[in-house]
């Protein structure tokens, strides 16, 4: 893959991770490119863009479907512009594990204004930047995290 995005969060309480369930492979994935392993973990891919996002987040996938705004409710342009900004902060963070918490922020996010991923994966993107912050009361830029 040319562009591969992760983004591996591990639970930050070991009583919430659930380790012994296996994760299968995607074989069908829907139309939207969102696939889900086992009840906390998302898939989002496109073999057109070569790019995959992989979500482990206890709960995220509930608040997904049920808390955050619809598909549609912002702008392509909106989500691509608070996702800048995001995930700069959140790269700041990663290469900064002493003064921030590690077990939060793992692992650095390949993300490049220049590429249009679409609005599916920066939808999602979106919403778990304010799930993240919502759930471990973090703040990722100057915006307030609200839904």
């Amino acid at each position: 893959m040319k562009k591969v995005i992760y983004i591996l969060l591990l639970c930050v309480f070991i009583f919430n991770c659930n380790t012994s369930k296996p994760i299968t492979s995607i074989s069908n994935k829907s139309e939207k490119g969102l696939a889900q392993i086992g009840n906390d973990t998302v898939v989002i891919a496109n073999e057109d863009l070569e790019y995959e996002i992989i979500i482990i987040e206890p709960r995220f996938n509930t608040w997904l479907l049920s808390i955050a705004k619809p598909e549609g409710f912002y702008s392509q342009q909106y989500l691509e512009s608070r996702n800048n900004v995001y995930v700069t902060e959140w790269n700041q963070r990663v290469r900064q594990p002493q003064r921030f918490d590690p077990n939060l922020y793992e692992l650095q996010i390949d993300y490049q204004p220049g590429i249009d991923y679409g609005y599916d994966v920066n939808y999602k993107l979106f919403n778990y930047f304010i799930f993240f912050q919502l759930t471990y009361k973090q703040r990722l830029g100057g915006f307030v995290p609200r839904i």
